[in-house]
């Protein structure tokens, strides 16, 4: 190989990164799309001619390949918090306030930026290298979406060289799609016929979601940052030197962003962008007001649901009048009949509105809506649509009041009403929609977490036929599966590896599956620590339930007549001849552990495990885990972006240990 092919793949490589930053970042394009292709093509021929010269960070790997089987689920170095948010001036002014209550006699700079309708994502660069990109997901784990974000222009696959580049970086930040590429999008899709995606934000997610990367690259997506994860080492001390480093790598950073030191500047800075953010190229719905000096952010910390340095004002929601056509009623997993209005199609914040929920009889009736009425809808928080009011003056003579149903709209068995509440239910086990709505709890991430059965596929098995309990999940063959519809063979071999993975499951796994009600993964893990096995729970009276800490009489009470109904009784059966028939490993014996006889309670997030896994570790060792901090705490293991229960520590003056300083204490 001559030194000429290589000069000449670093000049078209560096030539290529240049127009993408141009075009992408600085919208300054200086060539033509026809000349840009021509130095692409040229790029790809002389790769495959020398295949041994290609990089991963060359542009042409940019281009998508061949489709994945599926998206692979990684941990993030540090949680993906989401952020407060507000729609009114008094509780900014009260974010302000508690800021400097907690910060006395320092001075406080904020940064405003915009909030932009977009998929929240994470992209870490080892060594300036891209490696990976993945979505919030649940904020600890997230989709790996590597693929398809290394087709999007705005994000350097390597970022621009310097000695400030740390070995370690994730760059926090979101994935939008402007507006014009979402109308270019939605003008092809009408002229091939085909369903017109609902608003920007929509389509990005269901963008990011696609196995071809290929047709990903079509859609032209952008990125910009907006915070940090994990980043070593660290070079600046503040968000807007943070701001300003990641640029000079080569990362698109807010345009719209301002600084403030008063919360009067704050007010004013949102008042100013209300009055241009409907001339930007791409979709936002608020303003966030973030504290700039990242010392001070450590002082703040966190809730256990977002920091305590960050909040978002939201723009009032856009209110339009349309007609309600029907009112349905859907069946959840518990048997509660929730009403769904058919309305009139109506173009609200960003897309367009066919139904919104009604929630129950009885907001109905303190709304006084009739079929037929002419009403007025919002978007919560430009998301969520709903029925404001009807409007009396317009209501047409053959408007009919709104009934509830006598009989359940899904298995024709009658509906009673909850004592005391405004809820119906269906209380006929059998029923087909409740049976799909509690196959897809059952099968959820935080439950067995079958990852492949997914909820048209338990549409479908429930259908047919051939899924009408827990239990039959786990006599599925690939044979069953095979004749539903878009399932081929590696697919429904899919299915079935989930399903066999997920028999290991823990006990508190299972409970938390069941669908009991009142019992969420925390008490399903304090009931399985406590009795260990099927078994034991169903020999538990309501009195020995209710007396294990964190365990009030509601909740026994469920959980007693759960195991003592000739439903839950007949689940339980069927699950254990299937082979499922979990235990729960029991607490060491006073003594014999290093955390024997001690009570400890977790806050924040750890690096090395997640909530279930570390409090399995305490018990394992002897300890005891609670989830409230008391005087008879031995000590709280505090992770990053601890809450309330760090504050109370402190209080209370209870031992606080890193996660380092406990795996010390348990070796």
């Amino acid at each position: 190989m001559s030194s000429s092919v290589q000069q000449r793949l670093d000049h078209l490589r560096h030539e290529l990164e240049r127009h993408n930053r141009l075009y992408y970042v600085e919208a300054k394009p200086v060539i033509s799309d026809q000349e840009y292709d021509r130095l692409m093509r040229e790029l790809i021929d002389l790769e495959s001619q020398h295949p041994e010269l290609v990089t991963p960070d060359s542009p042409s790997q940019r281009i998508g390949g061949e489709p994945i089987e599926g998206f692979a689920t990684v941990e993030h170095a540090r949680r993906m918090m989401s952020i407060d948010n507000t729609y009114n001036e008094g509780e900014l002014r009260a974010f302000d306030e508690r800021v400097r209550k907690a910060l006395p006699d320092e001075k406080i700079q904020y940064v405003l930026e915009p909030k932009i309708d977009g998929v929240a994502v994470s992209l870490r660069y080892e060594k300036g290298l891209l490696v990976q990109a993945s979505t919030r997901g649940d904020g600890r784990r997230g989709d790996d979406i590597t693929n398809n974000v290394r087709t999007i222009g705005t994000v350097p696959l390597r970022l621009h060289a310097g000695d400030d580049i740390a070995a370690i970086v994730e760059i926090r930040g979101e994935i939008y799609m402007p507006n014009a590429e979402f109308e270019r999008i939605n003008q092809q899709r009408q002229t091939d016929g085909e369903a017109l995606f609902a608003n920007p934000r929509n389509s990005t997610a269901g963008t990011l979601k696609l196995l071809d990367s290929r047709i990903v690259a079509t859609r032209r997506l952008r990125f910009v940052a907006h915070g940090l994860g994990e980043v070593q080492p660290m070079a600046v001390d503040s968000y807007r030197k943070w701001i300003e480093m990641i640029g000079r790598w080569g990362i698109p950073v807010p345009e719209q962003i301002s600084h403030a030191s008063t919360i009067e500047q704050v007010l004013a800075g949102i008042e100013a962008f209300a009055e241009i953010r409907g001339t930007l190229a791409y979709q936002t719905d608020g303003m966030v007001v973030k504290v700039d000096s990242f010392r001070q952010r450590d002082l703040l910390g966190a809730t256990s649901k977002a920091p305590r340095w960050v909040i978002a004002f939201k723009y009032p929601a856009e209110q339009m009048q349309t007609r309600l056509l029907d009112v349905r009623w859907q069946v959840g997993k518990g048997g509660n009949l929730t009403p769904v209005a058919d309305l009139e199609p109506v173009f609200i914040a960003g897309s367009t509105v066919r139904r919104a929920s009604l929630h129950n009889i009885e907001q109905i009736r303190r709304l006084d809506i009739h079929l037929g009425d002419m009403v007025v809808v919002e978007k919560a928080g430009e998301v969520i649509p709903y029925i404001v009011r009807a409007i009396a003056d317009h209501r047409p003579k053959q408007a009919a009041a709104i009934v509830p149903p006598t009989t359940c709209p899904s298995c024709g068995a009658p509906v009673e009403k909850e004592p005391d509440t405004p809820y119906i239910r269906c209380v006929n086990p059998a029923c087909p929609d409740q049976l799909k709505e509690r196959l897809r709890w059952f099968c959820a991430r935080n439950q067995m977490d079958i990852e492949n059965l997914g909820e048209k596929l338990i549409d479908q098995l429930v259908d047919r036929g051939l899924v009408k309990t827990f239990a039959d999940i786990y006599r599925l063959r690939e044979e069953d599966l095979v004749e539903l519809d878009r399932m081929a063979q590696k697919s429904a071999a899919n299915v079935i590896d989930a399903i066999q993975t997920s028999r290991n499951r823990p006990l508190d796994r299972l409970l938390a599956a069941l669908g009991i009600r009142h019992v969420g993964n925390r008490v399903a893990y304090v009931l399985a620590a406590h009795f260990g096995s099927l078994d034991a729970l169903k020999e538990a009276t309501a009195d020995q339930l209710s007396a294990v800490h964190e365990i009030g009489p509601v909740i026994a009470d469920s959980v007693h007549d759960f195991f003592h109904n000739s439903a839950g009784l007949e689940t339980i059966r069927r699950l254990q001849s299937a082979g499922i028939d979990p235990t729960f490993s029991a607490p060491s014996a006073a003594g014999a552990g290093p955390l024997a006889g001690q009570t400890i309670v977790v806050t924040g997030t750890l690096s090395q495990f997640d909530r279930h896994q570390i409090e399995q570790l305490i018990i394992t060792h002897g300890g005891k885990a609670s989830a409230s901090v008391s005087k008879k705490t031995s000590f709280v293991l505090a992770g990053e972006n601890a809450g309330s229960k760090l504050d109370k520590a402190r209080e209370l003056g209870v031992p606080i240990l890193s996660e380092s300083q406990f795996l010390e204490r348990i070796k």
